[in-house]
């Protein structure tokens, strides 16, 4: 194992800043110094004991730092790499695009000794250059003398500007094209030249906002490594790339821009996007050597499914092939054209089944030839669905999706060879199974991603980036009745009211004054189960379903005067009764600290007899992994 650093690695990397491939780089040896998490990725101190240059990993490497095989004052090979500028800046920023670790941390930092005469005691003070040549033209015509070169301290843009200006200009040239991996890239890069594979293509859409109409349009781009990323056209961009943009194509692609990517539109696993101008380049890669990207998937077992309902994630799924129905036709609202369609029923390792809804060409091409083979349960492995509440829980194929059938990866054969041997005769439950198609009533996904409360409260990190949700079983402990529980709303539009001057209450929505305005709940209670318990809040549907009236019939009652207080009455006899809640968790800020606040999004009764069938599940599952 190396216990060294290679002689004038960093002189090496700032005179060959693009190298051609990684086969014709030298060893390249480095120290790991100042090792440091910066944002999202980590940064470093790349050192040969002579020279340092700041350098950075990208963060498809964090797992080798974060398990400790990279470690600070380590050792590291460096395969391949780009040399970068950093903007207003006289330095370079070295990116590893591909190394291997050599050694854990050394006790010490690596400094090389410097060697001196035999004769020498004293370290002499190195000579600037122009006196070396001044003292040179003294000597006799005959004599050149050559003195011994002293290290004199370039900075890494004067080295790289050096090597630039003496080379042709055939080399410059192909300096610029090389071609970086997408793994590479970040924003404060210059000049990139990127080969890619154009995997999804969008449909063009317009938008207009207060800066006036336009349209917009995207496309995922996968390069050889299967690294993906996300890019932008607007407006000019769009109409200049749309057409030439073809799917399945390979391009050359350059003068893009890249931002921090959007955590809650993002489609690719890339912290980055890239948004492409007018000014862009983009030459298709014909008649040349090109690739085909291995397509990369993040299966979510069908019974985790709820956890992604109406939400923006996206959802990749392997399951078996259990039915498959005839292509059909529906009707779009929006301009009365026939769009085809075609479900079919897959199930899993879970043994539960969801229903698929293949539409547009994957209708008519891959559905047809899965209707055909149906009979022989054949495995399918799909990228990038959509998952809605429609019958509980139910996916459907967009423009991007993509469809393996009877896909050649670890987890079809697995799966192929459950089924065979147990999954074929066992009975299948469908994901939403016992719930109501529709959401209104508060049964979506109770069964499919259930937690207790303690796994709730005792996460506060939860809802950090979005919410979170999920489903819990629990009874109604407290219902504080000194609340505000109501508030005065426009009958119209539900909005809060205020009295107007005169008579009758104003509706800022609506503009308009009303004799009458109903009585909406914001009601806040404390739900309790065996783990632990946890304040919640309750907006009107879902607080009718758990008080059982309306705020205005609870209004009445407060209202009433007796010796029996009926308002507190009602509310005491909501307590203690349990519901299937489907809850929201966020993050608040209140007196500059962060705090967990937990939603009523659904209130449903519990069905005993799907409760003991989760129940019964549930236990099966723990004698399973024991």
């Amino acid at each position: 194992m190396a216990k060294s650093v290679s002689e004038d690695a960093i002189s090496m990397i700032l005179t060959n800043p693009s190298p051609d491939s990684s086969s014709d780089l030298p060893e390249i040896i480095v120290q790991v110094l100042d090792l440091k998490l910066t944002g999202n990725r980590y940064t470093f101190n790349a050192s040969d004991g002579k020279m340092k240059v700041r350098a950075i990993f990208p963060s498809n490497m964090s797992p080798e730092i974060m398990s400790g095989s990279i470690q600070n004052k380590g050792l590291v090979r460096i395969l391949d790499y780009t040399l970068n500028d950093i903007p207003n800046k006289s330095e370079k920023y070295l990116i590893v695009t591909k190394c291997e670790a050599l050694s854990s941390a050394l006790e010490t930092e690596i400094k090389a000794e410097v060697k001196t005469e035999e004769s020498d005691i004293v370290l002499k003070k190195p000579k600037l250059e122009n006196e070396i040549k001044n003292e040179a033209k003294t000597e006799g015509a005959g004599i050149i003398l050559k003195p011994k070169q002293e290290m004199v301290s370039k900075s890494a843009a004067q080295i790289v500007h050096e090597q630039r200006e003496n080379m042709a200009p055939l080399a410059r040239m192909a300096m610029t094209r090389r071609v970086h991996p997408l793994v590479s890239l970040n924003p404060y890069q210059g000049n990139w030249t990127i080969k890619v594979r154009l995997t999804s293509k969008g449909n063009m859409r317009t938008y207009k906002n207060a800066r006036g109409e336009g349209c917009v349009f995207n496309v995922e781009l996968t390069d050889e490594d299967g690294t993906q990323i996300q890019a932008t056209m607007f407006n000019e961009a769009a109409k200049k790339f749309y057409e030439k943009f073809q799917l399945g194509k390979v391009y050359y692609i350059s003068k893009g821009t890249l931002r921090v990517a959007n955590k809650h539109f993002k489609t690719v696993q890339n912290d980055y996007e890239m948004t492409l101008n007018e000014n862009s380049v983009a030459e298709e890669a014909a008649n040349e050597e090109t690739f085909i990207p291995e397509t990369k998937f993040n299966f979510v077992p069908i019974d985790q499914l709820g956890h992604y309902v109406n939400g923006r994630e996206l959802a990749d799924i392997i399951g078996v092939v259990q039915s498959v129905t005839s292509v059909s036709n529906i009707k779009r609202k929006i301009d009365n054209e026939n769009i085809p369609k075609r479900d079919m029923t897959v199930a899993d390792e879970t043994k539960k089944t969801v229903v698929v809804s293949l539409w547009n060409d994957l209708a008519n091409n891959v559905g047809q030839e899965l209707f055909d083979i149906a009979d022989k349960s054949p495995i399918v492995a799909i990228k990038s669905l959509k998952v809605s509440d429609f019958q509980g829980v139910s996916l459907s194929t967009l423009g991007k999706s993509i469809v393996l059938i009877n896909p050649d990866m670890p987890e079809a054969k697995k799966l192929r060879s459950w089924y065979d041997s147990e999954g074929k005769g066992s009975s299948m439950a469908s994901i939403g199974l016992g719930l109501s198609p529709s959401s209104k009533t508060g049964a979506r996904s109770m069964y499919t991603d259930r937690v207790s409360l303690s796994h709730i409260t005792g996460n506060p990190s939860l809802g950090g980036d979005k919410p979170a949700f999920f489903s819990t079983k629990a009874f109604v402990s407290l219902i504080r009745p000194e609340q505000a529980m109501w508030y005065r709303a426009c009958k119209t539009c539900n909005k809060k009211v205020t009295e107007a001057v005169g008579s009758g209450y104003w509706c800022e929505g609506c503009q308009k004054n009303d004799e009458e305005c109903s009585l909406r709940y914001i009601m806040v209670s404390k739900i309790s189960d065996a783990s632990g318990e946890a304040w919640v809040s309750a907006f009107n549907e879902e607080a009718e379903k758990i008080v059982g009236c309306s705020a205005d019939e609870l209004d009445k009652l407060k209202s009433e005067a007796g010796e029996i207080n009926a308002y507190q009455q009602k509310l005491q006899e909501a307590t203690w009764v349990p519901h299937l809640f489907r809850v929201s968790v966020t993050q608040n800020e209140y007196n500059n600290e962060k705090r967990q606040r937990i939603t009523v999004r659904a209130v449903a009764p519990i069905d005993f007899a799907e409760e003991s069938r989760f129940l019964l599940e549930e236990i099966k599952k723990m004698r399973n992994s024991q």
